[in-house]
């Protein structure tokens, strides 16, 4: 099993006018690992998919990670429903971009509009992807759904316990 790089962290970046965010320096380490086109000097590439309406985030795929949900919508019989609306949520409500050489990307007015980022934009790690929030959004949403989770659970209990319900492949 080969070892892919996996986001890790959170930050809030200012967002200026034009819709230009900085990505934090590791992931941009991750974006080129997951790139199988960039070499040094070229910008790495990357997939946002912004989804429906009820998505509050923008979940940002290297180019390894969206051809994996792709290879596994393609394997789903064509014409099936699950299909066509996998490949509506993952390729048509979602847009391809890339890294400058400044370390930034743009957010089109569109994306920014949707989930409601102005100034700033939060950055969450989330595995093979990184999500991108508004970031009082996430506050209210992600940040007291886990605190909610956490409160549920005995003060000395310990999260790693699930890995071991994890059957290996």
């Amino acid at each position: 099993m080969t070892r892919r790089l996996r986001f890790r962290g959170e930050s809030t970046h200012k967002v200026d006018t034009k819709g230009r965010v900085s990505i934090p320096a590791s992931f941009r380490r991750v974006l080129e690992a997951g790139d199988p086109n960039w070499t040094e000097g070229l910008s790495p590439e990357l997939v946002i998919v912004y989804g429906d309406h009820r998505r509050k985030y923008l979940e940002c795929y290297t180019i390894e990670a969206i051809e994996e949900v792709d290879d596994k919508i393609a394997r789903l019989p064509r014409g099936s429903v699950e299909r066509k609306m996998l490949e509506r949520l993952f390729n048509g409500q979602s847009t391809p971009t890339a890294v400058d050489d400044t370390g930034r990307i743009v957010l089109p007015a569109k994306l920014r509009e949707k989930i409601g980022i102005d100034k700033e934009a939060f950055f969450i790690a989330s595995g093979d992807t990184f999500q991108i929030w508004k970031p009082e959004t996430y506050e209210v949403e992600e940040a007291a759904k886990t605190e909610e989770w956490l409160d549920e659970l005995p003060d000395d209990f310990d999260p790693l316990i699930f890995l071991d319900q994890v059957k290996e492949a």
